[in-house]
């Protein structure tokens, strides 16, 4: 089955996971079901996270939905033990970091959808 996009005004998109961009990031290897050019409202992306860099959004709210691992994510100053069946959301200001020995696949929602600007880390 191929991916059904918001063609003729359908109001909709289909993607299969197979089917989306998978890209380095500060956090690791993130496959991009859904972003900023599909629409501004929100991002959708898997991303399998060992130990990423420490940032933060200014605009971006994001929810980290735990699909598979366990690791520790840091959020300004304290630390959260995290894994599967856990959701944190993540305002935006918040400086965080996730980190695993064996690495944690998360599903990211970003409401708004990031914009690659909005993406800040401390000097």
């Amino acid at each position: 089955m191929s991916d059904q996009a918001n063609l003729s005004g359908r109001g909709y998109l289909v993607r299969r996971i197979e089917n989306a961009p998978s890209v380095p990031c500060p956090c690791g290897t993130s496959t991009r079901l859904l972003t900023r050019s599909d629409g501004p409202e929100l991002n959708v992306h898997v991303t399998f996270i060992q130990d990423s860099v420490k940032h933060y959004h200014k605009h971006c709210t994001e929810v980290y939905y735990i699909l598979e691992g366990v690791g520790v994510l840091e959020l300004n100053d304290e630390e959260v033990e995290v894994g599967p069946g856990m959701m944190v959301r993540i305002d935006p200001g918040t400086r965080h970091r996730l980190r695993s020995r064996e690495g944690v696949r998360t599903m990211v929602i970003g409401t708004p959808a990031l914009d690659l600007e909005d993406e800040h880390f401390d000097p």
